[in-house]
């Protein structure tokens, strides 16, 4: 036994030292890809922290999004968490020429990308993990969670996830349904979203009213086209959380704004709510999730509320980091 137990240790370490790491775009990051089986890839990102020891958090990014906020990985990182994140197949820096960006079949078509992500890290020796999801990063992570988690995670956090539609009337009873059907036989079908940069990307680009930089080759300003087969995709993850509740059996915060935003034009108001999600949706799907969640609503909180005013984020990190301390029991190496 002890020596099949060397054996892994061994493996592990040459793993973790035969892997090829390059200084990422984000100051003091670096990066790693990961070849997926179908010729696609994902891309492990991280900043290791001294002193964190086995404990760590793997970020998963939203729509139209990847990981750009170093403000948040280094929040964790100088409270002595390890951070990783990943760059899921289609999306950021795992972007592959003629492929079409974003799409899959199946939520379940990511867990290959969050298992590459969660081996990485226990390559490294990081094993206590916390999986942060945001919006469709978060109810990817609901579903893996729920029905293939890993042994590894022992706390999920998620932030604004994307557990129904913000729709009404006719495009939610009809139009909605039907591009779901289409998009069986023909997911490739091109949804349009409009040729305007909505008020959710000017209230997080610095170039207009926010204060973040990003890539918009990898995070558009005005919103591409989505699919058939997306929606589809999305619709029936959504279900699926709803016909099995109470199946996410670790320690959950759930995470979302004060309120929603309406309208065509940019006003400040968009920088103190969730312009992308209804608010309620989050709340009345999000409680279903497990036994063991806690709700946070965030006052002036934006969709993703890690971009929220400084004067929300700050408290809320606090908050964040409160709830960690209650219910992730894997202290750091050193305090």
């Amino acid at each position: 036994m002890r020596k099949l137990l060397l054996f892994v240790v061994l493996l592990s370490a040459f793993a973790a030292s035969a892997r090829e790491w390059t200084p990422d775009s984000l100051p003091g990051y670096e990066y790693t890809r990961v070849e997926r089986t179908d010729g696609d890839r994902c891309t492990v990102i991280r900043r290791t922290a001294p002193c964190a020891g086995n404990r760590g958090v793997l970020y998963i990014h939203g729509y139209n999004d990847y990981f750009f906020n170093a403000e948040m990985g280094d929040t964790f990182v100088d409270s002595l968490y390890n951070f990783y994140a990943v760059d899921l197949h289609g999306y950021g820096r795992s972007m592959l020429p003629g492929r079409r960006p974003y799409q899959a079949r199946r939520v379940s078509d990511y867990y290959a990308d969050i298992d590459s992500a969660l081996n990485v890290m226990h390559e490294n020796g990081v094993e206590n993990i916390v999986l942060l999801g945001h919006s469709t990063g978060g109810l990817i992570a609901a579903c893996y969670m729920s029905f293939q988690p890993s042994p590894m995670v022992d706390a999920v956090i998620l932030n604004s996830p994307f557990l129904e539609f913000n729709f009404k009337g006719v495009m939610r009873s009809v139009l909605l349904p039907l591009m779901s059907t289409l998009g069986g036989p023909f997911p490739g079908i091109a949804v349009p979203q409009g040729n305007a940069i909505d008020g959710y990307a000017q209230s997080c680009s610095a170039d207009f009213h926010g204060e973040w930089h990003y890539n918009y080759e990898w995070k558009t300003a005005k919103p591409r086209p989505i699919t058939a087969g997306w929606i589809r995709m999305i619709m029936n993850a959504q279900a699926e959380l709803k016909l099995n509740p109470e199946r996410i059996l670790v320690p959950t915060l759930l995470m979302h704004s004060a309120r929603s935003i309406y309208g065509s034009e940019w006003t400040p108001e968009f920088q103190r709510g969730d312009a992308v999600l209804n608010v309620e949706h989050i709340a009345r799907f999000g409680r279903t999730l497990g036994p063991s969640l806690t709700e946070m609503t965030v006052e002036g909180g934006m969709h993703d509320l890690f971009l929220s005013a400084p004067d929300v984020r700050r408290p809320l990190y606090t908050a964040v980091f409160a709830w960690l301390n209650r219910n992730f029991v894997f202290p750091p190496y050193c305090q």
